[in-house]
């Protein structure tokens, strides 16, 4: 199959060991990121297999009905940059595996980085330091505040653990079904979405961006935190209501952020308010930018691609398709 790799920024996908597995079939590997239709059309008009890093490039029917050759698109995780209902019109099938009970530590590790580096400014003292100043400021301690985590899954859950051993209160607000699993691994959980964020002195965000979960924190909420609060996002920036946390921000509740993902990426745009704003730490969603996470990652795109060649889809979205697949 003629196989195309789009946003492989660092020209990573090659050197991990399951690239092994798409030999031979003729791989594409782009490095840039472009999200033009004309450009991805002219780069993707031979392309039969389209293999996606996360959500990097929003994939929508005015390119697909220009790709006639497509048949697959293989990634993981959630897809909502994929227009689903218009690969199911065009009979191209689309292979992600949701990984449910798989935690990826290489994010929960990057939460917890974040955490750390809001709390003792650390970005801050660092260019300080290197713009020959001292001290800047005083930071704070996490041990014994209280940790909130809101949304329970498979990242939540391993946060929640490092704030234990770091000594914090973990407080859980999620839906029922994950409220109940928090209780049962020794979690308290919050009586009410209001009492939860007025008592968090962390709050870190573990979501997945669907409808329901869309603009999920609002103004309101974060107009309950504490001043001296800190709010972590490394899931979607989406599940804030647009501008809010911008303006809570000036408004000094939460009194910082550390956030890793944004409204639109990449991000290149260094007049972006949340980059201008001395109480947040920024990163450019590196939160699973692993060669350990790639390689699980990876292996299971390049599976999805292997079993589409022998004749068995394996973990498609749009099952519909199977009857008039291309």
């Amino acid at each position: 199959m003629k196989i195309s790799i789009l946003d492989d920024y660092f020209d990573t996908v090659r050197t991990l060991k399951c690239f092994g597995k798409l030999a031979g079939h003729d791989v594409k590997i782009w490095n840039d990121h472009v999200q033009d239709v004309d450009g991805l059309a002219e780069r993707l008009g031979d392309t039969e297999a389209l293999v996606l890093i996360r959500e990097r490039t929003q994939i929508r029917a005015p390119l697909l009905e220009r790709l006639p050759k497509l048949k697959l698109i293989s990634q993981r995780s959630v897809y909502p940059h994929i227009d689903i209902d218009a690969c199911t019109k065009l009979g191209i099938v689309v292979s992600s595996d949701q990984h449910a009970d798989t935690p990826s530590y290489a994010t929960a590790e990057f939460t917890w980085a974040l955490v750390l580096a809001a709390a003792r400014s650390i970005p801050q003292q660092v260019a300080s330091l290197k713009a020959g100043q001292w001290q800047i400021g005083v930071g704070q301690t996490l041990r014994g505040k209280t940790l909130g985590i809101y949304g329970y899954g498979r990242i939540g859950a391993v946060v929640a653990g490092y704030g234990n051993a770091f000594g914090m209160q973990v407080l859980v607000w999620a839906r029922d079904q994950a409220l109940a699993k928090a209780r049962a691994d020794g979690y308290a959980t919050a009586a009410s979405k209001a009492e939860f964020f007025e008592q968090c002195d962390v709050l870190s965000l573990h979501m997945r961006l669907v409808p329901a979960t869309r603009g999920i924190v609002t103004a309101d909420d974060l107009a309950r935190m504490k001043p001296t609060a800190i709010l972590v996002n490394t899931s979607r920036a989406p599940l804030i209501a647009p501008n809010a946390l911008v303006n809570a921000l000036h408004a000094g509740r939460p009194g910082m952020a550390a956030v890793d993902v944004f409204e639109k990426e990449p991000l290149r745009d260094p007049g972006d308010p949340l980059l201008l704003m001395r109480n947040v730490v920024a990163t450019p969603h590196i939160g699973y930018v692993t060669r350990d996470e790639y390689e699980l990652q990876f292996t299971d795109i390049f599976d999805q691609i292997v079993a589409y060649a022998a004749g068995t889809p394996t973990n498609v979205v749009n099952p519909d398709v199977m009857g008039k697949r291309r």
